[in-house]
């Protein structure tokens, strides 16, 4: 539903849209653009290079940067044995369970609890007040050229036309300013530091400076229990980041002068800031102050190259460097060009409106497949600018927050989050960018076996539901205050050992593999200590949840702790396949592989309900919440692979009930997962009905989830996983290899009838690009980067050129198969129009 306070935004968006006299006709395909400033954080725009990252609000007079660094948390690294009593609460909870006293259970769980995870800070803020001797700007805008990673504002007062660039480049390392006029000496400007952390702001040297410490500890924004919740101090001299701002100005013209805290740009013609910054972070093991890094020489270093290397050659190396990335996969909607280019109807160009209204016509039910299009390519360009940097995957607001006491920490969130993050990495053609979450994971695996070993006396290595930079992997709770229903799930591990096997999937990189099976087995080896046998000797996870969703038993009593929840056993047969499969490519471990697979045999079953639905517990409970935005008990339909309409039919079919009965609503995150589930049941429709409804103009202050008015995920509050599971939906709908296969538009929804997608990456490392005109493929292109069999499967009948093999009617279309080139590209096309293309 839409609120109130969005239906008459939208009415008034509506209304000026419809009032303009005329619209630009020029093209803005890849950029979001706007006709005010940003009033709020969410109106503001993103830029990053993974490490540096600023909002950017577009103020006349008082523009504001928002500045962070991927590395800036509170706290230090994990302590050990931090409950010594936890392995003899889990015994009880066990004992409580095989009673079947849900209650004792769950109370006793509250004893396996541990600290909570630190929090990712902001840095500071640049604020640049510009005079324009009282004069209101004219001809406003404000854009972000998600191709360039430019974010652009121009006005014009006082005859003055004004242009602002802002990119942050990851070749310099630093933030680049650049403010012009089209009048000579026309700038007057004064530039000053702040930050929301205990800081000193200093101008001196022509060179504002901000240096400053995090806080040693912060709790959870939702505690509010402790009288300091945000603790500066850490008596062992261990624990408190150290962080350092620097914005130089280079003039061309003009006068430079101090003014207290202030720098003053005085009747300059063009003005260059560049903005480094570091912090102390040495690894999630070392500690940030007694043990950490130089960040004074760090900053420095980066600014002093940066200087050296002037305007032109800065924007030019970060473009470079960001079309290398971005220019991989382009994506049209709504028009298929291919051999019949100018013929046909094309959607409307709706472009050059800006960008909240477009989004604001959208939601009122206006076509606009540009925009779905640019929303696709949004979330791959804060992938590109926000997943860069060693040990700091993108957390849950990637790199942009203004908060200390950020929602949810902005921290790594392991039953779904974090991983939902880095969905869209390999098959957006953006597989570098998995480094960073490569790091965590192994980083983890070290603190993770830690915990397994002092909570539950196990081997191998456990996560619980949050992490942090710090890789903590304990339940979080603060020893009991937390509820078991989000702060004790234990499944973290298992699930993330499935991203370095898709990792491989995708790329075929053998030696990765052989770095990485010591870190899945470890995960399988705690699963096998982790499970228990039930009365029917069936393996079953004890205790286990289903993420922050509850059920009613008995008389309407309710349950959060139990046994088998489908989730769990999900995982347990997704990690003991990979590691199998992953066991067979190197050819090794074959005794541990039969043991895994001898505990995967007897895992707890899938059930099926008496609605006809997947249960989601061990029993056909009740929810709580039937539409709870968590829909875990489908991880095995995706990001799974065990489920599906092809193989498992009538699970297939079991997994729609659930997702029927569970409905269409849900925060920005969970409308993203519903779109990647409805297009792995090949429903594109039904998948691009969620996908419409992540692009849901959300307001501050409005409950439903969908896209704020800078695209960012609306939760509500922001949340970033939402915008790259959205795009991974996206491209779920015209591309899955999730079955040893390419399939090509496996879901393609009625209202992308038409359209053109290029550089999509299938697992087997195929890079794949598609035309399709009225519903139906025109063309398609394979190149193979590695080489090995490549079957496709189609609705239709297909031929491969310069292959012999035909397509052969399949349960589900066609399919067709042959033994691909390293390095050959190959041109399928519709068996009917061999001659042309």
């Amino acid at each position: 539903m839409i609120s109130i306070r969005t239906a008459l935004a939208l009415a008034a968006i509506l209304a000026a849209s419809a009032s303009a006299n005329s619209l630009s006709t020029t093209p803005d395909a890849l950029t979001l653009h706007y006709d005010k400033p940003a009033a709020v954080w969410t109106d503001a725009l993103p830029v990053g290079n993974g490490r540096l990252g600023a909002m950017v609000f577009g103020r006349p007079e008082q523009e504001l940067l928002q500045l962070n660094e991927a590395t800036l948390w509170s706290g230090g690294p994990v302590g050990s044995n931090v409950n010594p009593g936890a392995f003899e609460a889990l015994g009880q909870v066990r004992q409580a369970l095989a009673g079947g006293d849900y209650a004792a259970a769950y109370a006793l769980t509250h004893k396996i609890q541990g600290r909570y995870t630190e929090s990712y800070m902001p840095l500071g803020d640049l604020l640049i007040q510009q005079d324009l001797k009282g004069a209101t700007a004219a001809g406003y805008r404000r854009d972000l050229n998600i191709r360039d990673g430019i974010a652009t504002t121009s006005f014009t007062a006082n005859g003055v036309r004004y242009r602002r660039e802002v990119f942050a480049s990851a070749p310099d390392q630093v933030i680049v300013v650049r403010i012009s006029a089209d009048r000579p000496r026309a700038l007057n400007l004064a530039l000053e530091t702040r930050s929301q952390l205990r800081a000193e702001a200093t101008a001196a040297d022509n060179m504002l400076t901000l240096r400053g410490k995090a806080p040693a500890r912060v709790d959870p924004s939702y505690i509010n229990y402790n009288v300091e919740p945000v603790a500066q101090d850490d008596p062992s001299g261990c624990k408190g980041m150290r962080y350092e701002l620097m914005v130089k100005p280079v003039a061309t013209d003009g006068t430079l002068a101090t003014q207290g805290k202030r720098l003053q740009v005085g009747d300059a013609s063009e003005v260059v800031l560049l903005l480094s910054a570091a912090t102390s972070f040495a690894g999630f093991d070392r500690c940030p102050d007694s043990a950490g890094k130089d960040q004074h020489a760090l900053a420095a270093g980066h600014l002093e190259r940066a200087a050296q290397r002037g305007y032109a050659a800065l924007r030019a190396a970060h473009i470079a460097d960001f079309h290398s990335y971005f220019d991989r996969v382009s994506l049209t909607l709504g028009q298929y060009r291919g051999k019949d280019q100018g013929k046909g109807q094309a959607a409307a160009d709706r472009s050059a409106i800006p960008t909240d209204r477009r989004l604001a016509e959208h939601t009122a039910g206006q076509s606009d497949p540009a925009l779905e299009a640019l929303y696709v390519q949004f979330g791959r360009y804060l992938l590109i600018s926000s997943s860069r940097t060693k040990d700091a995957p993108a957390n849950l607001q990637g790199i942009w927050n203004q908060h200390v006491r950020p929602p949810w920490s902005s921290n790594y969130t392991t039953n779904i989050n974090v991983q939902m993050n880095y969905w869209p990495v390999e098959s957006a053609n953006l597989s570098e960018l998995f480094s960073p979450m490569n790091d965590l994971i192994r980083n983890l695996s070290v603190t993770g076996s830690e915990t397994a070993a002092s909570f539950y006396h196990a081997p191998g290595w456990v996560v619980h539901h949050n992490s942090d930079i710090w890789a903590a992997s304990n339940p979080v709770g603060d020893f009991g205050k937390g509820d078991p229903k989000w702060a004790n799930w234990s499944m973290g591990s298992a699930w993330l050992t499935r991203h370095l096997w898709e990792h491989y999937q995708f790329t075929g990189d053998r030696e990765f593999l052989k770095q990485s099976y010591p870190v899945m087995k470890d995960a399988a080896r705690f699963l096998l200590a982790w499970l228990q046998p039930d009365a029917q000797g069936r393996l079953v996870t004890a205790p286990s949840t289903s993420p922050e969703n509850a059920f009613r038993y008995g008389d309407g009593k309710t349950g959060i702790v139990s046994v088998a929840s489908t989730m769990d056993m999900s995982i347990a047969r997704d990690l003991f396949a990979n590691l199998d499969a992953a066991g067979k490519v190197l050819n090794t471990d074959h005794a541990f592989r039969k043991e895994v697979k001898t505990a995967g045999q007897k895992l707890f079953p899938f059930q099926i309900g008496a609605k006809g639905q997947l249960l989601e517990w061990y029993q056909d409970f009740d929810e709580v919440e039937p539409h709870h935005r968590h829909v875990s008990h489908l991880y095995a339909l995706h990001p799974a692979r065990i489920i599906s309409p092809l193989a498992t039919p009538e699970l297939a079919k079991a997994a729609r009930r659930a997702l029927e009965l569970r409905g269409d609503e849900g925060t920005g995150w969970s409308l993203a997962w519903k779109v990647n589930f409805w297009a792995r049941l090949l429903d594109g429709d039904r998948s691009y009905k969620l996908f419409r409804d992540l692009l849901r103009l959300t307001r501050e202050g409005d409950s439903h989830g969908g896209a704020y008015a800078n695209m960012f995920d609306a939760h509500p509050p922001f949340q970033i996983d939402g915008n790259f599971a959205g795009t991974a939906g996206a491209i779920e709908m015209l591309l899955q290899s999730q079955n040893d296969e390419l399939h090509l538009l496996p879901a393609l929804p009625a209202a992308w009838r038409d359209g053109e997608v290029k550089g999509l990456v299938g697992r087997g490392n195929f890079v794949v690009d598609l035309g399709w005109k009225d519903g139906s493929l025109q063309e398609a292109r394979i190149e193979a980067r590695r080489g090995g069999r490549c079957v496709i499967r189609t609705a239709a009948p297909v031929t491969v050129d310069g292959v012999k093999a035909r397509s052969r009617r399949s349960a589900i279309g066609y399919t067709l198969a042959f033994d691909a080139a390293k390095g050959k590209s190959y041109r399928v096309r519709p068996a009917q129009k061999v001659k042309t293309v």
